[in-house]
């Protein structure tokens, strides 16, 4: 009986031994499983997921309250607006599918799409849009792009899905103007408010938003709703990286699937090599410094005048912009229709000496100048301080981070109250008066738009809102020649150039574009492997 138990003891405990053996081999195999799927969801994920280095930090996510591009840029991954441009800058159907403008100017109806919701699940409808266009219109609130609408008198509502616009007076660049207002949720605009709208955006558009964390990135993932076709990636990163190596590195690792602007001196260097492409297109980028016509030393012409002709404009291309620039000939680009090409301002440090003397600063003076602090802007600045020293002209280069920086310039309430001397900064719009109103009109001085120069002109600002009220073409180019004529001779800025546009991506990345005026569109992204 004990030789009995014995034996099924010796044989229960070898097959425990077999069962601890294949249990041991079958978790090895599901280990061995669990790491391919793992690496499998893991080069699925990478498939799915993009990243965008760009130069600077985006500033706001209120659409309506930004007048920087990259700023809306980001807004436009999950913001529409009633029409849009496409590449050739042709005006085209977005959330509205059509329009219509009355004979004498002054109404634009828009047919929209129906069964279109905000992401927070509110419909896109005509009382949506009246929200907007009145929050855009209100003096108190005196957001940034409201002066894009001073003409807008009101928004009706004609039916669900149709909205009227009705103007004080016709105004050529109107449908230019509807083209840059996002639509936001009145609901989340009710329940967020003014400020917290920032940090919740709800839009229509092709991303949802996850998370902004200023200095580092902002987050958004596909819209799995979106009315048109989208994204096939699943998360987009926007990411601040100020230095243009860092950035360059992100991108030939694969780390970054897409930077703009591609750093001009390093085209040479990448051009060979195969994961990597790089675009290059005509903009309507302009690039320039304001110059504070309020302050003592730059109220007098003729030293603003001095400064421009001791920049040597084709010197700043090459070194600045290793010959990725245009010199400019008006305060707009050639891109830009009714643009006129003025006398340059050529280089000539002895006339620049000489009015200087003329206006009592002999031996120069000191000043300073602002921008951005990437590696472009930090270069451009410099330039100009180098070119101005030649003259007699101390210039201090003070590089801010992006928001500081806006936050300087926007507090002052009053010209007296502005501390900034020169801006070095670019400037892009789609139309005549896009590139002019806001830069030049008396009315657009901070703390609401970004007149810098405090450049305050009655015959400019009547030829701005002649040209800008004129549908006739002919009288409208004639008002315009007039006006670049003024501005050139004033010289409100330091004029430089204009862009030759030009990011970067790697070749597994599609769908994604930079458009003339620098704006960054993602709508269609994509990764092929």
């Amino acid at each position: 009986m004990k030789k009995l138990l014995m034996v099924l003891l010796i044989l229960m405990m070898s097959l425990a031994a077999v069962a601890c053996g294949n249990g041991d081999a079958n978790q090895e195999e599901a280990q061995v499983n669990g790491e391919e799927q793992q690496e499998a969801a893991g080069e699925q994920d990478a498939n799915q997921s993009m990243v965008i280095a760009v130069n600077a930090d985006v500033i706001s996510l209120d659409p309506h309250n930004v007048s920087d591009t990259l700023s809306r840029s980001a807004a436009g991954t999950m913001y529409e607006p009633l029409v849009e441009h496409d590449m050739d800058m042709e005006i085209v159907p977005s959330l509205a599918e059509d329009y219509w403008i009355s004979d004498d100017g002054l109404e634009y109806t828009f047919a929209l799409r129906e069964g279109i919701t905000f992401h927070d699940g509110t419909p896109f409808n005509a009382e949506a849009v009246k929200y907007n266009y009145d929050r855009i219109v209100d003096e108190e609130k005196n957001l940034r792009r409201r002066s894009n609408f001073l003409q807008l008198h009101s928004t009706e509502v004609v039916d669900e899905y149709t909205v009227k616009l009705v103007l004080e007076e016709p105004f050529a660049p109107m449908l230019d103007r509807v083209a840059s207002l996002f639509m936001i949720s009145p609901t989340a605009l009710e329940e967020h408010g003014d400020d917290g709208i920032i940090n919740n955006p709800s839009g229509t558009g092709p991303y949802v938003f996850k998370e902004w964390v200023p200095g580092d990135r902002l987050v958004v993932h596909r819209n799995e709703n979106y009315w048109r076709e989208g994204p096939e990636i699943s998360k987009l990163t926007i990411r601040p990286v100020v230095e243009n190596g860092a950035r360059i590195a992100m991108l030939q690792t694969g780390e970054a699937d897409f930077i703009y602007p591609m750093p001009t001196e390093q085209v040479n260097a990448l051009s060979g090599d195969e994961n990597i492409e790089i675009l290059q297109d005509d903009s309507t980028i302009v690039r320039f410094a304001f110059i504070n016509t309020t302050k003592d030393e730059f109220s007098d012409v003729r030293v603003r005048q001095a400064m421009n002709y001791a920049i040597d404009k084709q010197a700043y291309a090459n070194i600045v912009r290793s010959g990725y620039s245009i010199p400019l000939t008006s305060h707009v680009a050639e891109t830009i229709y009714f643009h006129e090409a003025q006398e340059p301002y050529a280089y000539d440090v002895e006339k620049a000496k000489a009015l200087l003397a003329e206006a009592g600063y002999p031996d120069g003076f000191s000043t300073d100048i602002w921008a951005p602090n990437d590696t472009e802007n930090i270069r451009g600045m410099e330039f100009i301080s180098q070119q101005l020293g030649e003259i007699g002209i101390d210039v201090e280069v003070i590089p801010m981070e992006e928001g500081t920086l806006s936050d300087s310039i926007y507090s002052a309430q009053t010209p007296e109250e502005s501390t900034v001397n020169m801006w070095y900064v670019s400037w892009s719009a789609f139309d005549f008066d896009g590139a002019t109103n806001r830069l030049f009109h008396s009315r657009n001085i901070p703390p609401a738009s970004p007149n810098v120069s405090y450049y305050m002109n009655p015959e400019a600002d009547q030829l701005i809102d002649g040209g800008a009220t004129e549908v006739d073409p002919t009288l409208r180019g004639e008002a315009y020649s007039q006006l670049q004529d003024i501005i050139w001779q004033d010289a409100p800025w330091i004029f430089l150039g204009s862009d030759v546009l030009l990011s970067a991506k790697r070749t597994t990345t599609e769908g994604i574009y930079v458009l003339p005026g620098g704006a960054i569109n993602t709508t269609r992204a994509a990764k092929t492997k």
